[in-house]
């Protein structure tokens, strides 16, 4: 894997970086940009997109810097990289954090136990855990019930203080407010603020039955939809649905499901995403047979008062699989302000941007320091340039925390956000993509067929970017894959 053996050609493309050691211990190289000869099938796929090669920022390098790079198009431009930002975040997060870093959910009973009912308030403080799924808030609540409360005479109370964030607007970005990957960070994030909504045809009753998770306390859920009529194709079911989903108080459906679609699972934001932890807990606690004489709100804990117990996240490195894998927006955002919390106490965007500017600096000097913006690449004002993204892979390459980041990115044409690529590198790339409208990216290793390991990073923005990034990134990857030499035209 770590072969040295491959002989470049001598067919250089005049003007390629030259990316040593020291570039990865952090020197910029002193040299102006150059857009020089792509690989033919790569300038194929551009021409028939009909996107200028201009648009396109591309370096195919050595990932441990021995070597010049094998191609470089104008790398040193910045870029909007879309998610490809999170190479950023989870390898500074792995880097200062630790693989084995968790985040602590801590619960507190502020009252007396007896006969089962807790007269007083229950509090949980949120720390950020990026992944509070429904089967640990489960957990967490049955451990609450193992402390011998069942019913709370009382309040629950949601700390969500270690986070202070602006508003939110999840329609600001691009109109789609109920799009998973529009949902804000929280302190306190559940279940990613998501309804699932599972749809089993049950084709004697005619109705497909309908289940969602997490229940939320004083919503209305219908609980089946009619079926479409006998034969009709699966197509697009969820238009199919017209379902209403706008109401905070009500989720429903008007139209049809047809049974030739099977089981089928479909998540959506809340619309009414401040009380949806409100509505999770309380609707979790009660569907497991606790009781509750108050309500569930929002306040801080007491100071003085001590944890019953604490719930952890998985480790870093399981959080970072899945951030990078499915390139979740959320996840990456709550790694993102944790840097900022644990520096400061309390997280803020600001904090977090910081964190990452000194983290970068102590690493690569200011030369070609990145608008990280939010961390997660869900945004038009982050930017990158090809070579420092180029620069920074190669330093996690010969990092502790190689294993860790390597093992989160998707695999070509086997999982994860690659699962569907055309590659024929099919197992040999670990890349993260990256889209958005007007700009496509991938980033990451590619095991070529001498047994040299590259650092692959490509950049597209272009109102075509969509239409051409697939093909064009599939050639460069199987280009750089098969060893091949540059050519020029």
């Amino acid at each position: 894997m770590l072969s040295l053996s491959f002989l470049f050609s001598r067919r250089w493309v005049c003007g390629v970086l030259l990316l040593s050691l020291a570039v990865v211990a952090g020197a910029a190289p002193a040299q102006a940009d150059r857009s020089g000869p792509l690989p033919p099938e790569v300038e194929a796929a551009l021409l028939r997109a009909q996107v200028p090669r201009e648009a396109l920022s591309v370096l195919v390098v050595d990932a441990q810097g021995t070597a010049p790079a094998r191609l470089s198009h104008r790398a040193q431009v910045p870029m909007n990289p879309a998610s490809v930002m999170k190479l950023v975040t989870t390898f500074a997060g792995l880097d200062l954090l630790g693989p084995a870093y968790v985040w602590n959910t801590p619960v507190y009973v502020d009252g007396v136990v007896q006969g089962g009912s807790l007269h007083g308030n229950v509090y949980i403080r949120g720390q950020g855990d990026p992944k509070l799924v429904l089967e640990r808030l489960w957990l967490l609540l049955r451990r609450l019930q193992g402390q011998g409360v069942q019913t709370i005479v009382g309040d629950i109370v949601l700390d969500r203080s270690a986070f202070a964030l602006p508003a939110h607007d999840p329609a600001q970005f691009d109109g789609e407010p109920l799009r998973p990957y529009n949902v804000a960070p929280d302190a306190l994030l559940l279940n990613f603020k998501a309804v699932a909504m599972g749809f089993t045809p049950d084709v004697a009753a005619g109705v497909a039955r309908v289940q969602f998770d997490p229940p939320l306390a004083g919503v209305h859920m219908q609980a089946s939809v009619p079926l479409a009529a006998p034969g009709a194709a699966c197509g697009d079911w969820r238009a199919g649905l017209r379902a209403g989903l706008a109401d905070p108080a009500r989720l429903g459906f008007l139209g049809v499901y047809p049974a030739s679609c099977g089981e089928r699972h479909w998540a959506v934001a809340y619309a009414d995403p401040g009380a949806y932890a409100a509505r999770a807990i309380e609707g979790m606690w009660r569907e497991g047979g606790g009781k509750l004489t108050g309500t569930v709100r929002e306040g801080k804990v007491p100071a003085a008062l001590k944890p019953a117990f604490s719930a952890s996240s998985p480790p870093l490195a399981e959080v970072v699989r899945d951030i990078n894998k499915y390139s979740n927006n959320v996840m990456a955002q709550q790694l993102f302000l944790t840097l900022a919390g644990q520096k400061n106490g309390i997280a803020t965007p600001e904090g977090a941007r910081e964190v990452l500017r000194q983290w970068w600096r102590s690493r690569f000097g200011d030369a070609d320091l990145p608008v990280t913006d939010n961390g997660a690449g869900l945004s038009r004002e982050a930017r990158i340039s090809a070579q420092a993204l180029g620069r920074m892979l190669q330093a996690a390459w010969v990092s502790p925390v190689m294993p860790e980041l390597l093992s989160s990115l998707p695999i070509a044409g086997v999982d994860g956000t690659l699962r569907r690529s055309q590659s024929r590198a099919l197992g040999s790339a670990h890349l993260k993509t990256g889209s958005l409208r007007d700009v496509a990216a991938v980033a990451g290793y590619v095991h070529a067929a001498s047994g040299q390991r590259y650092v692959l990073v490509a950049m597209l923005n272009h109102p075509n970017a969509a239409a051409a990034a697939r093909p064009a990134f599939d050639a460069l990857i199987d280009w750089a894959a098969r060893d091949q030499p540059l050519r020029s035209p």
